[in-house]
């Protein structure tokens, strides 16, 4: 499969559709199917059709549009979006309307994207399933009765129902990746500090990053340069220049180092996604990489390191929901302190308030060194494993989930199984690398099955040639759900 981005434009630039034409044809689909795939909380159909139309008048003006003019989009609705509701899928912010426009929306927009609608999401960004969003259950296209993944499980579900064709998402500890493996498209997490969070609402401040969905590896690496770069807005932003990462796109792997983390292959891992992974390794081999084995020792420990750096840093980010200066406020309170418990008692859902009730006691004085301070050394120790696997190679590979998605309720009163999803995810964002899963499978219930492709810092392009390598050596990308 050819990028769709690609053949979308050419179709608009020779004038055989137009902009309006292809932004209705998502508005309709996404009228059909969301009443059993609830991917959207919002869809912005008039705004959609006004960007179109600006778009179709730019090309009978004679002018020149980029590749992602007339492009229908889906935002995840934690990226704030002037005039439109940004509710993080939570209570608290249920009536918010941001003021100003983040700078990922505000890219695409100058790129002449046409957004149709932001995403559903697990609240907050919190959760593996986007079953703790406080407005609906979004259901996995491949199979209604299971979940999509998390948090970004709206933004995934849309582009594999067809509903949009790119999305944006976001990934605290594998919230793009890990819902991209159970919806069977790929999904990338970006270097930390590539693309600005500005107006991204935030979870876990060191961890949080924007990044793109695709049915196709082109698409995904169009979608991220036109978000990717500089921002003064954003403390974080690494100023870097960005590459036209589609010119890194190579039918083959010669001279490319791929290395297995010994560690991701290990108790736990279901027989299928093992099976997958290893024949996908294989074709990598295959395609003229050479394969190593190589070790990241203290991997295991990034899900009790994670489950403690991030519920602290959430702890500190949500106490600015308050029912004073902005969102929900409790009407009725006897006094101020009992109109911040009352607010934030009917404002947070049952996962939000875990997290911050462990983030606020990791930072406690008593605990603060036993906990949040020997995290984050472990967290460096982390890093370094990393970073003497990225000595002997160029591109770590790993299954993406332990597991294909899971029934809707089937984890819901077992928060730790839950947070075992994130297993194979969660290091990378702790070291701030880039990650991406591409669809390398199915079981035999017919759920994807992703692959995990893990690159040093800013080395998106190496990731991007070989899982576009891989894409055109396969047949996975192809299939789609039966809506």
């Amino acid at each position: 499969m050819a990028s769709i981005i690609r053949e979308l434009h050419g179709q608009l630039v020779k004038k055989e559709r137009s902009a309006v034409e292809i932004t209705q044809e998502a508005l309709d689909r996404i009228q059909a199917l969301e009443p059993k795939i609830h991917s959207f909380l919002c869809v912005t159909a008039d705004k959609a059709l006004e960007q179109a139309k600006a778009v179709d008048a730019k090309i009978a003006a004679g002018e020149e549009i980029g590749l992602l003019a007339g492009i229908p989009v889906g935002v995840k609705d934690n990226m704030c979006t002037k005039g439109i509701p940004t509710t993080c899928a939570s209570k608290i912010l249920e009536n918010f309307v941001p003021p100003y426009e983040s700078t990922v929306t505000q890219k695409l927009a100058d790129a002449g994207a046409v957004t149709v609608g932001k995403t559903n999401l697990d609240e907050f960004a919190m959760g593996s399933s986007t079953e703790n969003s406080a407005f609906q259950l979004t259901a996995n296209p491949w199979d209604l009765e299971r979940v999509p993944g998390g948090s970004s499980g709206g933004s995934a579900a849309a582009v594999a129902a067809h509903e949009c064709v790119v999305s944006l998402g976001s990934d605290t500890g594998g919230s793009i990746r890990q819902p991209a493996s159970f919806c069977g498209v790929v999904g990338m997490k970006p270097t930390y500090g590539l693309v600005s969070r500005y107006g991204l609402v935030a979870f876990a401040s060191s961890l949080d990053q924007i990044g793109p969905f695709g049915r196709t590896v082109e698409d995904a690496a169009i979608l991220l340069g036109a978000i990717a770069g500089y921002d003064p807005k954003d403390s974080t932003s690494l100023k870097v220049e960005i590459p036209d990462y589609t010119q890194f796109l190579k039918p083959d792997l010669k001279s490319m180092r791929i290395g297995i983390v010994r560690e991701t292959f290990a108790e736990g891992l279901d027989p299928a996604v093992e099976q997958a992974v290893n024949k996908a390794i294989e074709q990598l081999k295959q395609l003229g990489a050479e394969i190593k084995e190589v070790s990241c020792p203290r991997f295991r420990y990034g899900l009790p390191t994670y489950y403690i750096i991030a519920p602290s840093e959430a702890s500190a980010n949500l106490a600015r929901y308050d029912g004073v200066k902005y969102g929900l406020r409790v009407p009725d309170a006897d006094n101020l302190i009992d109109m911040y418990a009352r607010t934030r008692a009917m404002g947070f859902g049952k996962e939000v308030k875990r997290r911050i009730m462990v983030g606020t006691y990791a930072l406690s004085a008593g605990y603060y060194d036993a906990y949040y301070l020997k995290a984050q050394k472990v967290r460096t120790l982390i890093k370094q494993d990393f970073e003497n696997a990225f000595g002997q190679v160029d591109v770590l590979v790993t299954p993406t989930v332990p597991m294909t998605a899971f029934k809707a309720g089937e984890k819901t009163d077992d928060p730790l199984s839950m947070y075992l999803t994130d297993l194979m995810t969660i290091t990378v964002n702790l070291a701030g690398l880039p990650g991406l899963s591409i669809p390398c499978g199915f079981d035999e219930k017919g759920m994807p099955i992703g692959m995990q492709l893990i690159g040093n810092v800013l080395r998106e392009d190496q990731l991007f040639q070989v899982a576009h390598a891989y894409e055109q050596a396969t047949e996975w990308h192809k299939k789609a759900p039966a809506l």
